[in-house]
């Protein structure tokens, strides 16, 4: 049998000749899961454990079991085998399996490096003319809430000394804010939309990322996802992709708008909210390895590119009509910032965005215009603590 190719192997060092307890625990292995997923190959000084595939959850509860039932005292050798099997980051999943072989064999791609030089990626941006060298975040900014209009407030930060800026900008849907107008005139709303946004890109690190929590207006036919999405690459911005915020039903209910049973004029429903996400000058963004905090459990989950994620349940109690959730914030920080970066939010409402870059250890800058608003995002500062 050519195992090379049907199993990954793995190999654990022996510093004993397998006992007769082990080697009960690995027989009885072997004959509770089929050789198809993986067998084990005893060698004089090494144990080989050749895998294809793996229900992991039961494989461990398996080995934890059959360890107990045979006594014993020392599973060190088992423990092993189980750190190994879970340190392997790429596999595919089926049917609970981690398949560890030929995973991505319908989705290989060959030659990949040239084909995507030769199509041109992100063509869009290629001819930037962005200023690669960084700049220091001035310490007067740093960690505070300002008042203001985030248009003139922008202007006062030298160009390249923010990491990531992470905002939801009122939707113009009409909502009650506090004294910001929202439901003006689209073209308006663009315009101020967009010179807020320029000072943006330019305040942005090269290398840094902005994400755009933005909701389409379906009833007015708007997408404004896209409208800004093509903003930022009439920038030169790269396009990093599209996270899909599914709250689960919120604000969905079943109604007869649109034309009810007929062709005529069907109105869509919706359940979600978009995070459009655009890096400055280079998809890599440099930071310290020591700084990143996010763990491999949570990577492996946000990389999929839609969230299930409550929608904040406390509006009322800061009277703002359309705040996102802490875990939002949580998430988007840990996916795309170091620790101690700096993170800004130029429509910072009653302050989420500062409130979680304080709790993940980030530096932060809020700007809004609404001075209630700005008095809560500093109250709530004021209630939580840095990450030790």
């Amino acid at each position: 049998m050519n195992t090379s190719t049907r199993y990954k192997p793995i190999e654990l060092q022996l510093s004993h000749a397998l006992t007769k307890k082990e080697n009960n625990v690995i027989d009885e292995l072997e004959h509770l899961f089929p050789r198809t997923d993986f067998f084990f190959e005893k060698k004089p000084s090494s144990l080989l454990f050749h895998v294809n595939q793996l229900d992991v959850s039961a494989f461990q509860t398996m080995v934890q079991d059959l360890t107990k039932k045979h006594h014993l005292s020392s599973p060190a050798l088992f423990t092993e085998l189980l750190t190994l099997i879970d340190d392997i980051k790429s596999y595919g999943v089926k049917n609970k399996k981690r398949l560890y072989v030929d995973y991505n064999l319908e989705r290989k791609v060959r030659n990949r490096k040239q084909k995507e030089t030769e199509r041109g990626m992100f063509f869009y941006a290629r001819d930037h003319e962005f200023n690669p060298e960084n700049n220091t975040f001035p310490q007067e900014f740093t960690n505070k809430i300002i008042c203001g209009d985030s248009e003139e407030v922008l202007k006062h930060l030298p160009e390249n000394s923010v990491d990531l800026i992470f905002t939801s900008p009122p939707y113009n849907f009409g909502l009650a804010y506090e004294s910001s107008p929202d439901g003006i005139d689209w073209n308006q709303y663009l315009d101020k939309l967009y010179t807020v946004f320029t000072e943006c890109i330019r305040v942005l690190k090269y290398g840094g990322r902005i994400v755009v929590n933005v909701q389409p207006l379906f009833s007015d036919y708007i997408p404004l996802h896209h409208l800004i999405s093509q903003f930022f690459m009439d920038q030169k911005l790269i396009w990093k992709g599209e996270i899909l915020w599914e709250k689960s039903n919120y604000n969905c209910k079943y109604t007869a708008w649109g034309s009810w049973k007929s062709p005529s004029n069907p109105y869509l429903k919706y359940t979600w909210e978009f995070l459009e996400i655009f890096c400055k000058g280079d998809l890599k963004k440099e930071g310290k390895r020591d700084h990143a905090d996010i763990t491999d459990e949570e990577f492996k989950k946000w990389v999929v590119a839609k969230w299930n994620i409550a929608p904040e349940k406390n509006m009322n109690n800061y009277g703002h009509p359309a705040m996102f959730p802490e875990e939002l914030a949580q998430r988007v920080m840990k996916l795309f910032s170091f620790e101690h970066d700096v993170v800004l939010d130029p429509f910072n409402g009653v302050g989420t965005t500062t409130l979680v870059a304080r709790q993940l250890n980030r530096n932060y800058l809020g700007i809004d215009i609404s001075e209630e608003y700005c008095k809560k995002a500093d109250k709530r500062l004021n209630s939580t603590r840095k990450k030790k």
